[in-house]
Parts: structure tokens; C-alpha cells; sequence
């Protein structure tokens, strides 16, 4: 058993430049970048024992986080891009709800799917009805399959100009 939970939601409010996590925290972000195609957040990550910032892309067109983590010096993370598959709703305050399954890529190498375990539980639990379980499958096959194919390259893949900050 996991540690079942409901679908996590976050909220990224552009122009009060914060971001709410899924506990409710407000936190201060130092960058939003709108796109015909996505959001895109950096901000400082306090308290985490190895992430120093934050950086990632919403992307709705694809129900995806893709976020290029930043490590405080002398950490590693173990993956390159961490994926998460969303529902993203666009708005004055964009909102996404984690729809469980995540996806670790390493830079042209591999990748890995973490989470089917708790995705098949919350449906299990109803926290999840079984259209919404399908498409987070669905995004999660096309995902793997798209990356694979582009070589373990996220950004080939997606054939979107992601920009990230190399801010820590």
C-alpha cells in the first residue's frame, strides 16, 4: 500500500507571482513565462534537502509538468527531467491536478515510470474514475513511447522551444 491521497492540485497565480503547492503553501516565484503552448515557472526551492529550484513547463496540449530540477551544489538527483502527468487548466491562476503517474528521464539514456501503483489505488479508493485513469495511461504511453523513440530527448520529442534558467 501506498500513502493514498486524493489528486494532488496546484495553483501558479502569474500576476501575484506565486505558486501553491499542493499543502496550500504560497511560495514566491522568480520568473513566469506565457506561451501559446504552455506555462513556464522558476522559482527557489527552500528546505529541500537536494533540490535547490525549481523549473518547469505546463504543458495542456499534452497533460504534462516537465520540470528540469535544479540540485544545490554537491547533490544529484538522479534524472534529468521530471515528468508528471496533469490536467492543466489555463487561466489567470493556471491549476493543475497530479494525476499520479510520473515519468524519469535521463538525457539520452533511459527513462522510467513511477507511480502505477498509486495511480490503480486512487482509482480503487474512487479518487480517480476510470476515463481519467485511461487518460493518464494514454499520456504515459504516448510519453514513453515519443521519448524513446527521440533518443531519451524530451525537447526532441515535444518539438517545443522549452527555455529553462540556470539559476540555483
Amino acid at each position: 500500500m501506498t500513502d493514498l491521497h486524493p489528486p494532488k492540485i496546484e495553483l501558479f497565480d502569474v500576476a501575484a507571482m506565486t505558486n501553491t503547492d499542493p499543502k496550500g503553501i504560497v511560495r514566491v516565484v522568480d520568473r513566469y513565462e506565457t506561451t501559446d503552448f504552455g506555462l513556464y515557472m522558476g522559482r527557489p526551492v527552500e528546505g529541500h534537502p537536494h533540490i535547490g529550484y525549481f523549473r518547469s513547463w505546463l504543458l495542456p496540449g499534452h497533460g504534462l509538468r516537465i520540470g528540469r530540477w535544479l540540485p544545490h551544489p554537491g547533490q544529484t538527483l538522479g534524472h534529468d527531467v521530471y515528468i508528471d502527468i496533469v490536467d492543466v487548466e489555463r487561466g489567470p491562476v493556471w491549476r493543475t491536478t497530479d494525476l499520479y503517474l510520473d515519468i524519469l528521464v535521463r538525457d539520452r539514456r533511459d527513462l522510467r515510470v513511477l507511480d502505477t501503483d498509486e495511480v490503480l489505488e486512487a482509482h480503487t479508493a474512487g479518487h480517480l474514475d476510470r476515463v481519467t485513469v485511461e487518460r493518464a495511461f494514454e499520456r504515459t504511453f504516448t510519453a514513453v513511447d515519443g521519448i524513446a523513440a527521440a533518443g531519451y530527448d524530451v525537447e526532441a520529442w515535444l518539438d517545443i522551444p522549452l527555455t529553462w534558467d540556470d539559476k540555483v
